[in-house]
């Protein structure tokens, strides 16, 4: 009688597993396992599940590829950040290299341009190298493709002994073999409008951002709690997103003074970039802050300190972010589940930009 496809038996005897032994389990093509196992062409979803169940049964990838590639790891810790100019991402990617330092790895750093497919290609090349782990730094343009790219090549790095690790953004999905280390970014924007409510302010404007996002979806959700929360009606008006480059901002509010005096007396900044050119449009406009308009900024960069006035802004835990990243992704055998999520806090900074509202 023959042997069914998907029967408990392994391989033969005496021999590591194949690739023609897992499409015989999964009752496939030895061409369709190996674009699941690369990942270079589109498969079922059916067809996949079989296939990788298969790898997973007999222990192809992990016994005859990754085990026999352990001995030889390239001991690197890859960080993938959007570009090399921002404090944020370099902050964050100082933790990780501190922590790789502590964990005696290298780290590698690349930059995706915030290109979702360059930074999609950059994983599946990484996966080549036998890095033990990939960081992704930073928000992201969130969606049903990038979520189902991220899917594979969580799965894909898995299967290699590698780890996935997203940072400053959420999970790409469920039950995913994934290290997520977030912050707390809407509970940070939550807090930032409230402080501002509290000062007597009811109309505040909100600047920056890709309405995309997701580090703009969760500040914008924030924002709207906050308002919510205080009773206060929101006025669609008072959100201005379109990206998050400061000369957006800063042309958009120039545009919006020379229509008249500002129509709202507080500002939330998506980040403190932004609020710095806020100030500057403020400031040759004739408005005085915060005489006049109260600023409030994201992220406590160095800027936020050097402004005149100096920034009250909302501090994030960068180096914490980048350390916690790396030991997670090493250290993940240690926990029960496959998937490890953190969220680290964040806290307003209190300097001088925002001043309580009088006779409202």
């Amino acid at each position: 009688m023959a042997r069914r496809p998907d029967s408990d038996a392994g391989s033969p005897q005496g021999r590591a597993a194949t690739i023609r032994d897992v499409a015989t389990r999964a009752g496939v093509s030895v061409a369709t396992v190996s674009r699941v196992l690369t990942g270079n062409y589109p498969v079922a979803a059916t067809t996949r599940t079989r296939v990788l169940r298969a790898v997973r049964d007999l222990d192809y990838v992990v016994n005859a590829h990754a085990r026999a590639l352990a001995g030889n790891r390239s001991k690197i810790i890859a960080v993938l950040l959007s570009n090399l100019t921002s404090p944020f991402y370099n902050r964050v990617a100082s933790g990780v290299e501190q922590q790789a330092v502590a964990e005696d790895r290298l780290c590698m750093v690349s930059t995706t341009g915030g290109d979702p497919e360059r930074e999609v290609k950059l994983v599946e090349t990484l996966r080549e190298q036998s890095v033990d782990a990939v960081v992704l730094v930073g928000g992201v343009i969130d969606g049903p493709e990038y979520r189902e790219h991220m899917a594979r090549l969580a799965r894909l790095l898995d299967s290699a002994g590698s780890r996935l690790v997203v940072c400053g953004r959420p999970s790409p999905g469920e039950n995913l073999p994934v290290t997520v280390v977030e912050y707390d970014n809407a509970g940070g924007a939550f807090a930032a409008t409230s402080h501002l409510l509290s000062q007597g302010h009811r109309r505040v404007l909100f600047i920056g951002g890709d309405p995309q996002n997701t580090t703009t979806r969760d500040r914008l959700d924030g924002y709207r709690r906050a308002i919510q929360a205080y009773g206060v009606a929101e006025d669609p008006s008072l959100v201005i997103v379109g990206n998050q480059l400061p000369p957006f901002a800063y042309a958009e509010l120039k545009k919006r003074l020379a229509a008249g005096p500002p129509d709202f007396t507080a500002v939330f900044a998506w980040d403190d970039h932004i609020a710095a050119r806020a100030l500057v449009a403020f400031r040759e406009a004739g408005v005085s802050v915060p005489d006049d308009v109260s600023v409030i900024g994201y992220n406590d960069e160095q800027e936020a300190q050097d402004l005149y006035p100096a920034l009250t802004t909302v501090s994030i835990p960068h180096m914490e972010l980048g350390r916690e990243a790396v030991r997670l992704a090493l250290h993940r055998d240690e926990a029960a589940a496959p998937n490890q999520h953190v969220m680290l806090g964040t806290h307003i900074v209190l300097r001088d930009s925002v001043r309580p509202r009088i006779n409202v």
